[in-house]
């Protein structure tokens, strides 16, 4: 989790009386870009028994943990459709053992190269460097680049 996000965290668990090391313990693990690691990591955690797992702002770490239990809680932050990942059954209802926020980037995204043409409307060749593991984002992008008429590149 970057520096900031983990600052904010532990300043929200203070405000409702969590201190780590006082009566909360909080264990990283870190795949450090290697999302292969993931499962391990996630199974580490299901194995020392924790209360909640909380995962990074990726798909692959809430892939991740949700695969590795289906009791322990999971808290997620993606900025996909959880929905299209199979993470959650609703957006308005979650259910099972899994929930968090999404900031449904792909769609989003769709949106931003839609007004990336409005602005360079003379383009007909955009590029998207994309994360190959975010395939709804990618298909969100190629579908608003049909609808104005460009050619996609995507960098993976």
């Amino acid at each position: 989790m970057p520096p900031a996000a983990l600052a904010a965290f532990h300043q929200s668990l203070a405000e409702y009386g969590y201190v780590e090391g006082r009566n909360v313990a909080i264990l990283d693990r870190l795949a450090e870009g290697e999302y292969d690691r993931l499962p391990a990591l996630a199974a580490e955690l299901v194995r020392q028994n924790v209360a909640v797992l909380v995962t990074t702002p990726t798909t692959p770490a809430a892939l991740a943990a949700q695969a590795a239990t289906r009791t322990i809680p999971i808290v997620f932050i993606i900025g996909t459709n959880p929905v299209e990942y199979g993470l959650v059954g609703s957006l308005a209802r979650p259910g099972g053992n899994i929930t968090g926020v999404t900031g449904l980037v792909a769609e989003v995204n769709a949106k931003r190269l839609d007004l990336l043409h409005e602005l360079a409307h003379n383009a007909s060749l955009i590029a998207l460097i994309a994360n190959p593991l975010n395939s709804a984002e990618i298909r969100e992008v190629e579908r608003a680049a049909a609808v104005v008429g460009v050619r996609l590149l995507i960098l993976r």
